[in-house]
């Protein structure tokens, strides 16, 4: 029912509603379906009514209905490049309409519908910045328009006030005729309307001769332009409708479904060199946005909220991915000849540039920078590759200071659990030594002795690390197998092998590749290539060749060995036979986001390419 507050009359009902949002359409879907309505109002002229419900019957189609403002000659013919700007007035057929709702409800009710606006020929829009509508799945509808309704201004002298006395005229007119009317305008009008309907002013403008109307199409990638929601959540609605499933919070249920189908898209697109989008991730990203929302006062993100988390939270890749997701609507397909929207702005299927007004405006439209680095067509790769010297390689100079620092952390980590390995304990006399050791304590507590834990010094060294990020390897996933050498003596000698760096070149010689493992010797020094030395032909794997050079190379007698799962039996008898001890670093001892970052590694086809690398290269 509708609230007393929200009646202009006896015989007249308000709903008054944010343009161009989901849960407005769906409170007013809620309020036709559960009160009986004899006509309903909206606030449009009559010449849109022809083809405006004519296009309804279409959605889940997106159509538009475009009205020209006086032009002087025939719109639709070729574009003339010396006349004027042209203008246009426009309605969206968006299902996430309220206005469009109800008329969709009505007509399939076969409830009659009026439309009461004023005929213009130069139409005067007037977008407003509004409370969020998701404060209606809390708040009901009269408390919300109670709550906005000491912001709003009155309208302003012309075109405005005109259109309002002229809803409320036609307004008492519907009223001798029909007992129950529904009015669904936007919340920046209804209180005014409903002045001029007490105060009973007569309408000074008439009706102005106007252009007819016209029904088109728009184009799929121009979608986001045209509806007040996202194209991929108007779907959802659509698809809800269809199935007669629940819709009441997909305007927040949207977003999670929109971020996991972003997700499958980029791991399927990226494959290897996707990061890993782990629960705790998207928990961390929908906090973010969140909290961007809050601080633009927002219940609800807008499209450059959700894009600016996702480039800080998941990379420039997963925030492209994602814009792209949220701009696909399922029924794209236009049946009409089809207009490309803007900001704004139209191109005609004629070509002509036509600058638009909606006459259902919502939050205004705004332009807003966020610089994103996208993945290089395939044709742009190919003759970069074409172009890439093979006698010619290089790494990044931030990714070699990363991975360093990472094995130095996993050194010290090695170093620590061989220490680990002599501590022993002992009852106190004069010092507390490395700490008092609760657990013994307590264990003879009944003697009073107290106990205290001796780390001593670990003896020897650790030269040479050994990272298995994926093992068991397979061959086929990682051929690209090679020795390289420090250029300065705080780099390590690095045997590797990786993903193929030439499948994936992100920018004129640059290639973008995947560590599967590595051997790190530091202090650096010469040897021959690895995967060239008939030496270590006898092993079976990637990773055993690597452990049979590191065992060769390594000046120390014990080696870190930082993979998922303890080395086995074979390697520790590998390791016998030269004399050496492996000490194994426990992968998940470290963040799985670190170590999918620095699993990524540039080659650069030649030092000079460095001046510019910065530009390419970003993190997936």
């Amino acid at each position: 029912m509708v609230a007393e507050f929200l009646r202009i009359s006896p015989r007249i009902s308000v709903l008054p509603v944010v343009h161009g949002s989901g849960d407005c359409a769906v409170e007013v879907r809620r309020v036709m379906l559960s009160e009986p309505f004899d006509c309903v109002a909206v606030p449009l002229p009559p010449s849109f009514q022809e083809d405006v419900e004519r296009a309804i019957p279409m959605l889940p189609r997106i159509s538009v209905v475009i009205q020209p403002e006086s032009w002087s000659h025939n719109w639709q013919s070729e574009p003339d490049e010396d006349q004027p700007d042209r203008e246009a007035s426009y309605v969206p057929i968006d299902p996430c309409q309220p206005v469009i709702a109800a008329l969709r409800i009505a007509l399939q009710e076969h409830i009659p519908r009026a439309f009461i606006d004023l005929e213009t020929t130069k139409f005067w829009s007037r977008p407003a910045v509004l409370p969020d509508p998701y404060a209606l799945k809390r708040l009901p509808v009269e408390k919300f328009a109670a709550g906005v309704l000491p912001a709003l201004p009155p309208p302003p002298d012309g075109q405005p006030r005109d259109r309002v006395v002229t809803m409320a005229y036609r307004l008492r007119r519907l009223e001798e005729r029909f007992r129950s009317i529904l009015l669904v305008c936007s919340i920046t009008d209804w209180p005014w309307i409903k002045d001029a309907y007490f105060d009973r002013v007569e309408p000074s403008a008439a009706d102005e001769d106007v252009e007819p109307t016209c029904l088109y199409g728009v184009t799929p990638q121009t979608l986001i332009f045209l509806l007040g929601e996202l194209p991929f959540i108007t779907g959802l609605y659509e698809r809800a409708r269809a199935e007669l499933d629940d819709d009441q919070n997909l305007s927040i249920d949207g977003l999670k479904q929109l971020l996991l189908t972003t997700r499958d898209r980029y791991q399927h697109e990226l494959r290897s060199l996707a990061r890993r989008i782990t629960p705790k991730m998207l928990s961390i990203y929908f906090q973010y946005v969140r909290n961007l929302s809050l601080i633009e006062r927002r219940l609800t993100p807008d499209l450059y909220t959700l894009v600016i988390a996702a480039k800080q939270i998941a990379g420039d890749q997963f925030a492209i991915q994602l814009a792209e997701t949220a701009r696909e609507y399922p029924y794209a397909d236009p049946i009409l000849d089809p207009v490309a929207m803007s900001v704004q702005a139209a191109r005609l299927p004629n070509g002509d540039i036509v600058r638009m007004k909606s006459r259902l405006p919502g939050h205004p439209i705004l332009w807003r920078r966020c610089q994103l680095i996208p993945r290089p067509p395939r044709k742009q790769q190919r003759q970069w590759r074409m172009q890439w010297n093979p006698f010619r390689q290089c790494s990044w100079p931030p990714e070699d200071v990363a991975i360093e620092r990472f094995r130095t952390h996993v050194k010290d980590a090695a170093l620590a659990i061989m220490g680990a390995d002599l501590a022993r304990t002992e009852k106190f006399t004069a010092s507390l030594k490395d700490g008092l050791d609760i657990r013994e304590t307590l264990r003879n507590w009944y003697t009073g002795d107290l106990y205290v834990k001796v780390f001593p010094p670990s003896r020897g060294n650790v030269d040479a690390v050994l990272m298995f990020f994926d093992s068991p390897a397979d061959p086929r996933d990682y051929p690209w197998r090679t020795t390289w050498m420090a250029e300065h003596d705080q780099e390590s000698t690095l045997v590797l092998f990786a993903t193929d760096f030439r499948q994936e070149i992100i920018g004129p010689g640059i290639g973008l590749a995947k560590y599967g493992g590595a051997l790190f010797l530091y202090p650096p020094r010469t040897i021959p290539d690895v995967w060239q030395d008939p030496r270590f032909d006898a092993a079976d794997t990637l990773e055993e060749r690597l452990l049979l050079a590191a065992c060769t190379y390594s000046e120390e007698s014990h080696i870190a060995v930082l993979s998922q799962a303890p080395p086995g039996p074979i390697w520790r008898r590998i390791a016998k036979r030269f004399g050496k001890k492996l000490v194994h670093v426990p992968l998940s001892r470290f963040s799985q986001e670190t170590i999918q970052k620095l699993r990524l590694v540039h080659v650069l086809n030649g030092q000079q390419v460095r001046s510019y690398a910065a530009y390419f290269i970003r993190k997936p």
